[in-house]
């Protein structure tokens, strides 16, 4: 069986980190990913998911360190659904995503790497094509010729 989510998207305000008792350290925050479609009236409409996401130990440190409200980032994770009580007593339910692999998709202010082996994602959410790349142009062309010989 598989759990298993991934997602693309910008952090909705910086990660919430807390120091446990036993040592282990935990952060929170909230992932927006968008969808584009069109209405039946043939407009555009943009449809945005917040997802929240649980970071444990070296990776919530990371989490601290490396994201910032807005930054772009990839989460891997599993799909956990948990139940607690609130102040008045009230049972509430809450789905989150545990991530265990976190990357920041874009340039730090100190000017280290991107990752950049991700398609860049335009202001409206989409992803380019791979060979939007100049580096990877000559590849995926190589990878064409030898697709022409298939029959099919």
């Amino acid at each position: 069986m598989i759990n298993k989510v991934t997602l693309i998207g910008n952090l909705g305000r910086d990660p919430e980190i807390k120091h446990l008792e036993s040592g282990s350290v935990v952060g929170k925050f909230s992932i927006a990913t968008n969808e584009n479609y069109r209405d039946k009236a043939g407009e555009w409409q943009t449809q945005t998911e917040w997802h929240d996401v649980v970071v444990w130990r070296m990776l919530a440190e990371r989490a601290e360190r490396d994201l910032k409200k807005g930054s772009l980032c990839y989460v891997e994770g599993k799909l956990t659904h948990r139940k607690y009580q609130d102040k008045d007593g009230n049972e509430k339910y809450i789905t989150e995503v545990v991530a265990n692999n976190i990357k920041l998709l874009e340039k730090r202010e100190s000017g280290a790497k991107t990752y950049d082996n991700f398609p860049p994602v335009d202001a409206s959410g989409t992803m380019s094509s791979p060979t939007a790349n100049p580096s990877k142009v000559e590849d995926s062309g190589a990878l064409q010729a030898e697709d022409d010989d298939l029959p099919f």
